[in-house]
């Protein structure tokens, strides 16, 4: 196993500590450092999909959820996408 019990080739959720595969893609940006073409994507389970959508959308991200499959990952959108990052629990 590689990368904390994650099988090689896997899409794990962006939520931080979570192992579980993403069926969700949460796409947002911030627009006061990124530009209106530029959009992230970070990777959820069906679990922490809307806990990461709320994360984004209580700072006024634009933020939107999609479906994902493993091919949809670079192919959902034009735009540059950055790598899913974990993303750690507000007050524990």
């Amino acid at each position: 196993m590689l990368g904390g019990g994650q099988e090689p080739g896997g899409t794990p959720c962006s939520r931080a500590g979570c192992r579980t595969d993403a069926s969700w893609q949460v796409i947002w940006r911030n627009p006061r450092i990124h530009t209106a073409d530029r959009r992230k994507v970070w990777l959820a389970c069906d679990e922490h999909a809307e806990y990461l959508r709320d994360y984004l959308a209580a700072r006024d991200f634009p933020v939107e959820l999609a479906p994902f499959t493993p091919q949809s990952d670079a192919s959902q959108t034009d735009a540059p996408q950055d790598s899913p990052r974990p993303v750690a629990a507000e007050g524990g």
